[in-house]
């Protein structure tokens, strides 16, 4: 039998830290509500990290959905809605979000959500306890602390999407080739930016 790997435990100085999944936002309502997955569980994201089922249970028990933060692309100073539902399933984290209308930079989003052009949804948390396997560079999360959920361009992992909108089915079609196109060059961009990106995304707590 295989040595389990160790567990490190998070100290107090541990950065903040996001993670973008891919699947899609799903059932985006007139009134700006949708549903998505924000993290998947048991696969590899393109940082080489893969989050255990359970790994979000203690920190949904101790936060109420509303106060884990609705951020555009992960900007404390654009809070762009509320979650009104946040839950583990078999599959991963999902979320039930509603966008503030009354908010400008919301109703831009609501836009591109509905034209499939922004689709991705991606998890701010610090990590409690994770291991690294030293033969893969692979780090498996164990638990972490969940403390906003961003509506983003490019998910780390290319499945943490809003899955579903309401819409023609014309509109439905237009914004699914979008989407290929989109996943597609997704790659290339993310090979070429990353260095960029995860300095942009990754940040503390003051």
């Amino acid at each position: 039998m295989a040595t389990p790997l160790p567990l490190e435990t998070a100290s107090l100085g541990t950065p903040f830290e996001t993670k973008r999944a891919a699947v899609s936002v799903a059932n985006i309502s007139k009134s700006g509500s949708f549903d998505g997955y924000a993290s998947l569980f048991n696969v590899i994201d393109l940082g080489r990290d893969v989050v255990l089922p359970g790994a979000f249970k203690d920190s949904l028990a101790a936060r109420k959905p509303g106060s884990v933060k609705m951020l555009w692309q992960h900007d404390a100073a654009q809070v762009v809605g509320s979650w009104t539902r946040i839950i583990e399933d078999h599959k991963g984290l999902k979320v039930s979000g509603q966008l503030n209308l009354a908010v400008a930079k919301a109703r831009e989003v609501y836009a591109l959500m509905l034209e499939g052009a922004v689709d991705g949804l991606s998890i701010g948390f610090r990590v409690q306890q994770a291991s690294k396997d030293p033969s893969t560079g692979i780090r498996r999360l164990v638990k972490l602390d969940l403390w906003e959920v961003s509506i983003v361009t490019f998910p780390m992992l290319p499945a943490a999407r809003v899955e579903q909108v309401k819409q023609s089915s014309a509109a439905r079609l237009a914004a699914a080739i979008r989407r290929g196109t989109m996943i597609a060059a997704e790659s290339r961009i993310l090979a070429e930016t990353k260095t960029q990106t995860d300095a942009n995304f990754v940040w503390r707590r003051p």
